[in-house]
This record gives structure tokens, sequence and C-alpha cells, in this order.
């Protein structure tokens, strides 16, 4: 469904009220309907539903709670939005299921299946597409750098974590044209981490599996920039996010759609 011969834009949709930097914002089905519609018209392939903060200290959530604000959000898209891809950000083989049920076409998955072993065998059940994110740890602290421990060359250890899940997902059936690897940028990574792993993306993007990178408004952006204030991290975003495009990256996750389009054609044009 996806031509990644050019790089293609995931829109963030927090349903959640105590996400980083847009908690609360889209709590409302309207609201998060008026989102998705901007975001589709600003150059989004992909509206990336999360119903659970994975900010440092986050409150894990219930499945039940999970499923009353991603659902709604999910069915509304699917109707009104026809043209726009929806994935489910989630942790929770339960909450896959109902949601790819409802109409979702993939799973965003920022433990590539470690938290939740059974999340394998419903993507490949349902036929859908999986992103598989590195990270350590739980929902809680694996935005933080509690686990941010790694041996000498950081991008090995990442590389093969990734490979690991790349096999759990083509063991339980998912297809190989149906996955997409993450290096979780800002997730149990220090800065250094993080810019060590796109500095040589190259070599995630050696494996053969298109490349997502997620810079946006993350904690280490504005180490490097000074910007205390998530929401205004938008410039430095679009830098590492162009940077990552023109290393190899085929899709970009973000906050900024409009602003990271421009970004982008510019990196595609260079």
């Amino acid at each position: 469904m996806l031509d990644l011969r050019v790089p293609q834009i995931m829109a963030i949709c927090n349903v959640t009220p105590d996400s980083f930097s847009d908690g609360g914002r889209h709590l409302a089905v309207e609201d998060a309907l008026r989102f998705a519609a901007d975001a589709f018209r600003d150059g989004a392939a992909i509206l990336d539903v999360g119903g659970e903060s994975t900010r440092p200290g986050a409150t894990p959530v219930s499945e039940s709670e999970e499923l009353v604000r991603v659902l709604p959000v999910i069915a509304a898209v699917r109707s009104q939005l026809p043209g726009l891809i929806v994935s489910v950000d989630t942790v929770k083989s339960a909450v896959a299921r109902e949601a790819l049920a409802a109409g979702a076409h993939a799973v965003n998955d920022v433990s590539a299946g470690r938290l939740d072993a059974a999340m394998f065998s419903v993507v490949a059940n349902a036929q859908a597409a999986m992103v598989l994110m590195h990270s350590r740890g739980g929902v809680g602290d694996m935005a933080s750098c509690s686990h941010a421990f790694y041996g000498p060359d950081v991008v090995l250890d990442v590389r093969e974590a990734l490979l690991a899940s790349v096999a759990a997902a083509r063991a339980a059936g998912i297809r190989d044209d149906s996955l997409v690897i993450d290096p979780g940028i800002g997730f149990s990574k220090t800065a250094a981490q993080s810019i060590t792993l796109l500095r040589e993306l190259s070599r995630l993007t050696a494996l053969g599996y298109p490349v997502m990178v997620g810079a946006s408004r993350k904690r280490f952006v504005g180490e490097l920039t000074d910007v205390h204030e998530p929401a205004e991290r938008a410039v430095g975003s679009v830098v590492v996010h162009a940077i990552a495009v023109m290393r190899g990256a085929r899709i970009i996750r973000t906050h900024d759609v409009r602003a990271t389009r421009q970004g982008l054609a510019v990196a595609v044009a260079l």
C-alpha cells in the first residue's frame, strides 16, 4: 500500500492525557479526526494512533482503557479518511487485535514484541504490517536512559536485537514486505548513542527492511538545541529527520507534518 521509493511520513496522534509533548490534545474523537485530516492534507501517509504514553515515568494503562481511547479514533479515521493508512501504537496484543479488527492496517510496537510475545501471531493472523522498534525496559522507563548500557558498538547491539525481533516475526508468519524496523532513537539511549545510530543508519538499512526514524521533539534534540519545551523543538527535529532520510530512512514519524514534509522535500532533492 505504501510506495517507499520515496520517504513517507507517519503522523503521531496520541489519544492520551499524559504524552510528553501533545498529551490531552487529541483525546476527543473530533479533535483526533481534525488532526488526522490536517495531517493527511499536509502530506502524511500514515496516522499512528496511540493510547498509552511511553514518556519517562508514565503509568501503564489497562487494556480496556487503551481500547476506549483508540478504537473510536481508528473507526472514525477509517470512515472519514479512507486514503490514510492507520497504525496502532501499542505493546499489547489484545489491543492490537481489536484495533486491527476495527480497520487499522499496522501495529507499531515500541517493544518489538518483547512485552507481549503474542503480538506476532496477532499481526500475522490479520495479515497486517508491523513496525519493530528497539527499546529496553517497560512502558514507564523505556524512554529514559535507565537501560542505556551497551557494548563498544551500540549500532551492533541494536542491529542484533532488531534481527532477533525480525526472526520472531517471520517465524510467526508475518511477511517480509510487511515489516519495518526502527532503531528507537531516544529510547533507552543517551544523546550520544542516538547520534551514533543516526550517523551510522546505513548499517541498519543494509538489513533490507524499511527503516523508520522517530526523533520528533525528543529529549536529545532539546539537549542539542538547548530548547527545553518539547513543542518548540520542531526545527531541530526536521533537521534530524532530513539527515535520516539522506542516510536511508524510508518512514519518518513526527508531530509536525507540514514542516517535516518541507524538510524531506529538500533532503530528497539533494
